[in-house]
């Protein structure tokens, strides 16, 4: 008996069409799980265009009613100006004493247990619930010549008379823009932070800190890569929160020119003086900065997030 080898050929692939005109014919269509995404973009496209796009767009085209030198001198004005330096600086700083302290509650409230902790942690979103002309009165009773605070800390408080001290006083001025801020961004970091670190293992620390890491090692190579961009993120928030706020400043700030008048302030008080194309004008200016300081936050986010992978890989 002879041996034989039997050989298995496969049969040659179709050949593929040739593309028409020289382009690649487009793959099919897919069939999506849930219809109607044509219809639900529709609505999605006019709900933007009726609340963003169309306000923001008349606002430009209310601008461009202005020649090239009145744009200047209405945005370029003394009062402009340093309604400009107090809206972002207050803003900023705000923002920052935020990130600081808010990590720092939100650290609490997810790794530690005591009583009251519930309690502590509604009172977390007061400002989001709380009207800002609320929170506005109840700063200025505080902190006022007169209030609970403002008595005990201001330059005519008995304890700055008989110790002959220089007192601080908050309200109507700057740094009373400032507390103002401060209140109301808060929670946006908090809330931000809170569920990064209920997802974040304690192990990790017990493990670097078997390793050898001191406390300040562990923070920086362990925690801080992890927490830096929801920190970030938190401080964006409280930062266009702040930029734009009304309400609650406009009391303790008592909105003096050139010392406590934030653009927001500013704004309206052009409007009541009928000056619509100048309220838009700076309404202008103070949309393409938060852009632009949006985008920059934005890419420290992405770097942020891009050297989070890095670590972790």
């Amino acid at each position: 008996m002879s041996n034989s080898t039997i050989v298995i050929t496969r049969p040659p692939a179709p050949p593929r069409p040739a593309p028409l005109g020289g382009f690649r014919a487009a793959p099919l269509p897919t069939r999506r799980i849930l219809p109607g995404f044509g219809l639900s973009l529709g609505y999605t496209l006019v709900y933007l265009s009726l609340i963003v796009l169309i306000p923001l767009a008349a606002a430009f085209i209310k601008t461009a009613q202005l020649s090239w030198s009145d744009f200047v001198a209405a945005v370029w004005s003394p009062q402009a100006v340093a309604s400009y330096q107090l809206s972002f600086g207050a803003s900023f700083a705000a923002a920052a004493t935020n990130a600081v302290f808010g990590l720092l509650v939100a650290w609490v409230l997810v790794r530690y247990s005591f009583p009251g902790k519930k309690l502590f942690d509604a009172v977390v979103d007061l400002p989001f619930a709380l009207p800002t002309a609320v929170a506005g009165i109840a700063l200025t009773t505080l902190y006022g010549p007169h209030g609970w605070i403002g008595s005990l800390i201001g330059p005519d408080s008995w304890i700055c008379l008989k110790f002959g001290l220089p007192g601080i006083k908050v309200a109507y001025t700057p740094l009373g823009v400032y507390v103002a801020l401060t209140f109301i961004g808060l929670p946006f970091v908090v809330r931000t932070l809170q569920p990064v670190l209920a997802d974040l293992d304690p192990e990790l620390e017990e493990v670097a800190a078997t390793l050898g890491a001191s406390r300040g090692k562990v923070f920086r190579r362990v925690l801080l890569p992890v927490l830096l961009p929801p920190l970030l993120t938190g401080f964006a928030l409280a930062f266009a929160r702040a930029l734009g706020e009304y309400g609650s400043v406009v009391f303790i700030s008592a909105n003096i020119p050139m010392s406590t008048q934030i653009t927001p302030q500013l704004i309206f008080d052009e409007l009541g003086q009928q000056h619509y194309a100048q309220a838009t004008a700076i309404a202008v200016v103070m949309l393409v900065a938060s852009f632009v300081l949006l985008l920059i936050i934005n890419l420290l986010q992405r770097w942020a997030h891009l050297r989070t992978g890095a670590v972790n890989q």
